[in-house]
């Protein structure tokens, strides 16, 4: 194991923290759990912040999130260029604490859904991407309700110019995402947002759609060492 230590963050409601961490371990780096409430990032390398209903998302998918005490450290931080990974509701975390633009809103079906889903590698220059190649076909599970992706006419075209896309659906829109957007990164490719779960597919064992999500965390991995 490497002396790479990637913070997890637990919100009440999270439900994929340990899948993270498992993740995280099996690429070589040590997995540092962060609790909401803290105020202190321990120093961490790099953060995931997994998917879940943080605060049963009451008011909107991340709003009250962004306001745990454990934000208030990592916001300064991640604009600094500490790297940042959301999934799913991470991803709705990341969005509203203006750390990635654009909002995720309910599924243009009004329906939830879990399906295993085809997704396009649109840009492997970020921390969190360098393992894939450029347009690579991958599938990773989506579970969500509030997964559509919107954004202003502006934004959008600015993402697209600028190769912030990360990553694109294929074989179907599961929740209306403009742009079949499934991911997104900020200025620097530090910071990554996406719906689709990396954490739940890095072992065969357990019988995941693929592995494809190794790439994620040995992406980071691999960013880190090299600093």
């Amino acid at each position: 194991m490497s002396g790479a230590r990637v913070g997890v963050v637990t919100f009440p409601g999270t439900l994929d923290d340990q899948d993270a961490a498992r993740a995280v371990r099996l690429a070589g780096a040590q997995a540092v759990p962060l609790w909401h409430a803290d105020h202190d990032l321990k120093g961490v390398d790099a953060v995931f912040l997994p998917g879940g209903f943080s605060y049963g998302d009451y008011l909107r998918c991340g709003a009250i999130s962004r306001f745990a005490p454990l934000m208030d450290e990592l916001i300064p931080a991640a604009k600094a260029g500490l790297p940042v990974l959301g999934t799913c509701n991470g991803f709705q975390i990341l969005c509203e604490a203006h750390l990635l633009p654009g909002a995720l809103t309910r599924n243009a079906s009004l329906h939830y859904v879990c399906r295993d889903q085809g997704i396009r590698v649109e840009n492997n220059r970020t921390a969190w991407t360098g393992d894939f190649e450029q347009g690579q076909d991958i599938v990773l599970p989506v579970k969500h309700g509030e997964g559509r992706y919107v954004a202003s006419d502006e934004t959008l075209a600015e993402l697209e110019s600028a190769g912030r896309v990360v990553f694109r659906y294929l074989g179907g829109n599961p929740n209306g995402s403009l742009n079949d957007i499934a991911g997104i990164t900020n200025e620097t490719g530090t910071i990554v947002g996406l719906m689709p779960h990396p954490e739940h597919a890095v072992e065969e064992l357990v019988g995941a759609p693929s592995t494809d999500g190794r790439a994620f965390f040995t992406s980071i991995l691999k960013k880190l060492v090299n600093a």
